[in-house]
């Protein structure tokens, strides 16, 4: 959190709305000297008035402690463990159902299909399999998952999927 841009956003959504350093301080039970020191950067309004303060100001407290910035709500976390999981499942259910099983075969049909390649080529190379494992965690993240970093950076072998995954994650905010 940048406190300099904390006491901007604050000063700034006060101004928009008309409202002078006394009035705000007066309509949250504190002192104009209060809200000055906010809008100074010297401090940070408590935690107890933070609704409060949000709700004058028209706005959310995600908006006023990032300093008028977007934050980043991500819909769930992923890890790259799960991803490898999950292809690896569908490994499996070839080999539970058998390889010529109609509801196998669609699975893969409609994976070729829709991703102009060959699923089960991967499975039996793993260069090919983290390329797949790549893309699943980049079709999460432009999904809005969260993926941490460090996973990333742990999980991948082959230098060229790890980078390409973490450019993804510095393009959707995920540091």
């Amino acid at each position: 959190m940048n406190i300099q841009k904390v006491g901007e956003q604050i000063a700034y959504l006060r101004k928009r709305k008309g409202i002078t350093q006394s009035e705000l301080g007066e309509r949250l039970g504190v002192t104009f000297q209060s809200v000055s020191k906010w809008e100074r950067a010297e401090s940070l309004p408590d935690t107890a008035i933070l609704l409060d303060l949000a709700e004058i100001l028209e706005t959310t407290v995600d908006n006023i402690l990032g300093g008028g910035e977007h934050v980043m709500e991500y819909r769930g976390k992923i890890s790259v463990a799960d991803m490898i999981g999950g292809l690896r499942a569908l490994e499996s259910m070839g080999e539970l159902l058998g390889r010529d099983n109609m509801i196998y075969r669609h699975a893969i049909r409609g994976i070729n299909e829709g991703m102009n390649t060959d699923i089960e080529a991967c499975f039996g190379d793993d260069y090919l399999f983290e390329c797949f494992v790549a893309e699943a965690v980049i079709q999460n993240i432009i999904g809005g998952a969260y993926v941490d970093t460090t996973d990333v950076r742990i999980s991948f072998k082959h230098e060229h999927f790890r980078n390409i995954v973490l450019s993804y994650c510095e393009k959707h905010g995920i540091k």
